[in-house]
């Protein structure tokens, strides 16, 4: 979730871009869970989808949602995106089509997961019915296509579009019209990290069998559990799928990092400007030799922007997120979270569920 620009140190080496994800290192009884999920919106009277604008649009949305929480909204271009509750360190932020999502707060436990869940629809079906707004749980929306779904106005996706059209068949319908729910958790060190990467990714398209609910676009059959996930396999094959490299001996955040370093870039944050530099190199970037900042080297704060442009079924930041489901509805996002953290928390289920998957490694 993007919020306002602060200072952030040039990288002076690779050590800080390994150190941009081993910060994620903390003793289990400081271990979270974190929920992400997505909704798409729609009317009834019509049925169709949100625009943003109007009386009865997202950005109406957005704006009874913060009076009713009060939390702060953080705008592109002026634009209200998404709102960020600055005590618990969560917020709501807007996707492509106008997908609603849920940035949780670290929390400590799964009733606290699915409490968290339960509030936020709370709010959000009181604030939206007033407005003719719904909301639909599912991988795909299975009605519209995407020239008829409104792109929000984030400057980001104007640079992102484009893009997935030459790089992929599917990035624009991943872009409008999929959702998703991810759990996000945390690990101890860099070998702990190793295991549960290992075991997450293996384990990832049994998550994508168990939560699939996406067999519809276009408002037809498309032959598929999981359109969402077929989606994702037309996206943009150097930084979506499953990464081999993860099973290969002497996996660590170093390799993750040399791996992120080959995926191209999508943007550069200057001034609350978002800088087209899609398709260009970070290794490039880190010798000043990015052609639109000519001599300008990056950030710590453009690596970690960067880390969130890879999307690969398992994502590595200062923790890992799983991202191989479906959204459903809201007993499907704890049932997620209790499936990842029962095998990952677990220091039994964890180390059987490695021996399993250790033939992988050799």
């Amino acid at each position: 979730m993007a919020g306002a620009e602060t200072f952030s140190p040039l990288i002076e080496s690779r050590a800080d871009l390994i150190d941009g994800m081993a910060q994620g290192n903390k003793p289990a009884e400081q271990w979270r869970i974190g929920t992400e999920h997505e909704k798409h919106v729609f009317h009834t009277n019509p049925l169709r989808p949100v625009a943003y604008e109007g009386p009865d649009g997202i950005r109406a949305l957005l704006d009874g949602v913060a009076e009713c929480t009060g939390w702060e909204p953080f705008f592109d271009e002026g634009n209200p995106i998404g709102l960020w509750d600055m005590e618990a360190h969560g917020g709501i932020s807007l996707e492509p089509g106008g997908q609603f999502e849920l940035s949780g707060a670290p929390q400590p436990d799964l009733h606290a997961t699915a409490a968290e869940t339960a509030e936020h629809m709370r709010v959000v079906k009181e604030v939206g019915a007033p407005l003719d707004i719904h909301f639909l749980g599912t991988g795909v929306t299975p009605l519209w296509s995407v020239p008829e779904i409104e792109v929000m106005p984030k400057s980001r996706y104007g640079i992102m579009a484009p893009y997935m059209d030459k790089v992929g068949t599917l990035g624009t319908s991943m872009m409008f019209r999929s959702a998703t729910v991810q759990t996000n958790l945390d690990f101890s060190s860099e070998a702990d990290m190793v295991k549960k990467f290992r075991v997450s990714l293996a384990l990832q398209p049994v998550a994508t069998a168990l939560f699939a609910n996406s067999p519809f676009a276009d408002g037809k059959d498309t032959g598929y559990l999981s359109f969402r996930s077929h989606i994702w396999l037309n996206t943009d094959n150097s930084r979506t799928g499953m990464l081999p490299f993860v099973f290969e001996e002497g996996f660590g955040f170093e390799q993750y990092a040399d791996y992120a370093l080959d995926v191209p870039m999508y943007f550069v944050l200057r001034d609350g400007h978002y800088i087209n530099v899609a398709g260009e190199s970070f290794r490039a970037f880190l010798e000043g030799k990015l052609p639109q900042l000519p001599g300008e080297k990056p950030t710590r704060r453009d690596w970690n922007y960067h880390l969130g442009t890879i999307f690969p079924e398992v994502r590595l930041k200062q923790f890992l997120e799983m991202r191989g489901a479906d959204m459903g509805d809201e007993k499907s996002v704890t049932a997620l979270s209790a499936f990842w953290v029962g095998l990952l928390y677990d220091d039994v289920s964890l180390e059987a569920a490695y021996e399993l998957i250790e033939p992988l490694d050799r």
